[in-house]
Order: C-alpha cells, then structure tokens, then sequence
C-alpha cells in the first residue's frame, strides 16, 4: 500500500508544475468549460503513455538523437505559438456561446496532444523521471507490479487533469469576463513564451 500511495504522489507531483500543457488547460477551461480543459489533459496524457512505452521497449533514444530533437523543437515552437497566439486574439470572446461551439473536442485533445508528443523536454523529462524509476521497479518487483505501480502513477496525472480542469471551469463560472480574459492574456503568454524558448533551442542546434 505504501508502494502504491508513493506512485500515486509521484503522478500528482508528475503533473503539478507549471508548462504548457496547465497553461493550455488553463486557457481552454475559461473559454470553453470543463470538458474541452479535461480534454487537452487527456490528449497530452496519451503523449505521456507513448512516450512512457518507448521507454519502457528502450526505444526513447530515437527521439534524442541530434536530428530528431532540432525536429521536435522547431514542430514543438510552432505549436506553443500557435496556440499562444490563438489565445490572446480570442481572450475577448470567452463568454460567447457560439465562439464555444466553433472548437470541438478533437481539436482540444490533439491540441494536448502535440504539445506533449513534440516537446524534447518532455521527452528528456520523461527519460530521465519514469526511466529511473522503472529501472528501480523492474530490480525490486515483477513485471506484473512494474505495470501496476506505472497504472497507479498514471491515475494521480488523471487526478491532477480533472483537478486543473475543474479549477479552470470554476473560474470560469464565478470570475468576471474581465478577469477571465487576463488569465487567458496571461496563459496564452507563457505559451508563447514556451514556444520561443524552444525556438531558441533549435536556433542553436540549427546554427550553434
């Protein structure tokens, strides 16, 4: 039981800082409601679980060679600013019913999606975090818990995807729409900002 609490707030705290991926949850939350937040978690959730199985058949360090993560930071760049952008022009219309009714779900899942598959740092992140640990797990348990324990800690990211999602659709209802849009001016900022560090990133892997 100990075990499986400790992956369960390894999920949690997995989840918890702030990235894109809050941001965008954040973002989607107040203008669109709780379903379309929760969504884009689930989108990068799956990244997440890609990502995870790569690592666990050894197969992640494809996606670290040279090539591939100048790739990724400058698909990853395009993204964050595309999505950052979109934020800020549409902060205004977050109380307009038919501006809810324009976005469907795919495109907030594949939203999250893209966000998680395309980032090396998610990537390195995930090498580095879920890559020790499953190294740790394998030398102490069976497959049968490795896949236990990886399913307990995949159940505190969910928690922390409703909680977020949760959280931005309340503000959505008790926040006034002046509020609402900062947050979104603010959310689709430090998506930008995500967007330019990458792109920097590729700049130097590009041009040194």
């Amino acid at each position: 039981m100990y075990t499986i609490l400790s992956f369960f707030l390894l999920g949690l705290s997995l989840a918890a800082p702030i990235g894109p991926i809050n941001a965008a949850v954040l973002d989607r939350g107040i203008k669109k409601g709780f379903f379309h937040a929760w969504v884009v978690g689930i989108g990068a959730l799956i990244a997440d679980a890609l990502l995870m199985i790569l690592i666990y058949f050894g197969l992640v360090h494809f996606l670290t060679t040279p090539f591939m993560k100048t790739f990724l930071w400058l698909f990853g760049c395009f993204i964050l600013l595309y999505s950052g952008i979109e934020s800020l022009i549409d902060a205004g219309k977050i109380k307009g019913e038919a501006y809810r009714n324009e976005v469907t779900l795919s495109k907030s899942f594949f939203s999250g999606f893209f966000m998680s598959i395309t980032s090396p740092l998610s990537i390195l992140f995930w090498l580095g975090i879920y890559g020790s640990v499953l190294a740790e797990t394998i030398a102490d348990f069976d497959r049968n818990h490795v896949l236990l324990y990886t399913g307990v800690m995949f159940t505190g990211i969910c928690m922390w995807d409703v909680f977020m999602a949760s959280l931005a659709s309340t503000f959505r209802r008790f926040l006034t729409t002046r509020a609402l849009s900062f947050i979104s001016i603010a959310s689709g900022l430090s998506l930008i900002g995500f967007g330019l560090h990458f792109g920097i990133k590729a700049f130097h892997a590009l041009f040194g």
